[in-house]
């Protein structure tokens, strides 16, 4: 193994997710591309997490590298015996915000005790753009601090409208009924820069509440505000994917640097590299799912898999069997341990016997292998960003089903502005998903959704490869942004 660097001669990123799935794959995938250009770095994950990662992928998980280290601080929330679980959004939220600086700070402390530590000092922090309280810990500190917003830039976008939302009398709700009665389809948002053909109920989903008081309303308000005194923003997206809306933060927020997708940038770093090898999956993959798709004809299979968060009742869950059943296609569909709301996942036995020919049910997957074999056609998604990015790298036409937050803005996007999607009714009925799966995999509407996903998948190759947007993006947001002005 060659000499170390000495450590003061590296700048000393310290990078910081919020506490769940969506957030720290990216997150993880952000550190890895500033270690390769010369960063020490310190990840940071909750303590709950930490024993996730330890738990899913090994006791070794987490040693790291002398120039990659893994910590953790407390989030703050009571201990809980369901370690493989993602825990309560609102509860993290309110949580995090509240109880997460002063262990910040003392782990900076920490990082930064010339007696104790062995690396350099710390330089900057990457933090999610939900955990802003780490703008007071940089401010100390007098340095750069990046918020890394890990939705898309529509999604970011109407968040930082939620205040105009407010203001405007829009949100919260007069009345629970103005989310059936059409109110949420007939009342346009065209006023938002560079987000046209918007209407009220394509936002993120937490504007549909009638109590002044609601969490997490509340929270995106106040972190997509707090926004404005990061040095910097970065969004995991690519130029001409999201132009109109990025251009129009140009003129609100803090220099906005489009560094997606993350995926492919992180091609460049070679595989033997050790880096490549850390993870972050919180469930243990089953990686079998890639050896039964090569047994499949190309192009024929559905994959499912509504993410990390998601939950749906056992009616819900039994539509979408018997939908799927009832197309006739071949599907690979992911079921968390956690994904029937309060209860464990029961699909009927005839399901089950009816599909079992022409089906896998897995808990977890390694989803980006699995939206870039050929033998998959289309993707049933709940249009999480991490999710409608890997769909994109594949070339593959969704199914929308959006559960929450700005999976509605993303849907609106995939179905009408990006033409690679088509939603389903939130009030899942068998009949439905039986037809768009057929349509998906037979109809034209399907062809033409997998030719616009094609041309994406090139845009996205363009925007990561040497001198593409996204390539260059990140170049000038170490240059410009993380690395003090003093030359090392």
């Amino acid at each position: 193994m060659g000499t170390l660097t000495v450590p003061s001669t590296k700048p000393h990123a310290v990078c910081i997710p919020y506490p769940a799935q969506g957030h720290v794959n990216p997150m993880l995938k952000l550190a890895k591309l500033l270690h390769h250009k010369g960063f020490h770095i310190t990840f940071v994950n909750t303590e709950y997490n930490h024993q996730r990662l330890l738990n899913s992928r090994g006791s070794d998980a987490l040693n790291g590298l002398p120039d990659f280290r893994f910590e953790s601080i407390p989030d703050g929330l009571p201990p809980t015996d369901n370690i493989n679980a993602t825990q309560d959004i609102p509860a993290l939220c309110e949580s995090t915000s509240k109880t997460c600086i002063v262990p910040f700070r003392k782990l900076l402390a920490k990082l930064n005790d010339d007696s104790s530590s062995f690396s350099p000092r710390v330089t900057c922090i990457i933090s999610d753009g939900c955990m802003s309280f780490t703008l007071e810990a940089a401010e100390e500190l007098g340095i750069p601090e990046v918020l890394f917003w890990t939705p898309s830039a529509c999604g970011l976008m109407s968040y930082f409208h939620y205040k105009d939302l407010i203001e405007k009398g829009l949100t919260p709700l007069k009345e629970e009924s103005q989310l059936t009665n059409g109110y949420m389809d007939e009342t346009e948002i065209n006023w938002i820069p560079g987000m046209k053909d918007i209407r009220l109920r394509d936002l993120p989903s937490f504007v549909r509440t009638t109590d002044p008081n609601d969490i997490m309303l509340n929270f995106l308000t106040s972190e997509a505000q707090r926004s404005k005194r990061a040095t910097a923003i970065v969004i995991n997206t690519f130029d001409s994917f999201e132009f109109d809306v990025l251009n129009g933060m140009k003129s609100i927020l803090p220099p906005v640097y489009s560094i997606g997708p993350l995926q492919l940038l992180l091609n460049h770093i070679p595989q033997e590299n050790e880096v490549q090898s850390l993870g972050s999956n919180l469930w243990k993959e089953e990686p079998e799912c890639l050896d039964w798709l090569d047994s499949k004809e190309p192009n024929s299979v559905v994959y499912v898999n509504f993410g990390s968060i998601t939950v749906m009742t056992s009616q819900q869950l039994i539509e979408f069997a018997w939908g799927l059943a009832n197309s006739k296609h071949t599907f690979l569909w992911i079921i968390r341990p956690d994904l029937v709301r309060g209860d464990s996942a029961v699909l009927p036995p005839e399901f089950t016997t009816e599909t079992k020919e022409r089906s896998l049910i897995a808990s977890w997957c390694p989803q980006e292998e699995v939206l870039k074999h050929p033998s998959i056609a289309g993707f049933l998604t709940h249009s999480g960003w991490n999710s409608t990015l890997d769909t994109v790298i594949g070339g593959v036409p969704v199914i929308c089903w959006p559960f929450f937050a700005e999976q509605q803005t993303n849907c609106r996007y995939s179905c009408t502005h990006w033409g690679i999607g088509m939603e389903i009714d939130n009030n899942v009925k068998r009949d439905e998903v039986e037809k768009l799966v057929r349509e998906l995999m037979e109809g034209e509407k399907g062809k033409e959704m997998k030719n616009r996903a094609m041309e994406w998948k090139k845009s996205a190759e363009v925007a990561a490869s040497v001198g593409g947007s996204s390539y260059v993006n990140l170049d000038k947001l170490v240059n410009e942004v993380l690395l003090p002005s003093k030359k090392f």
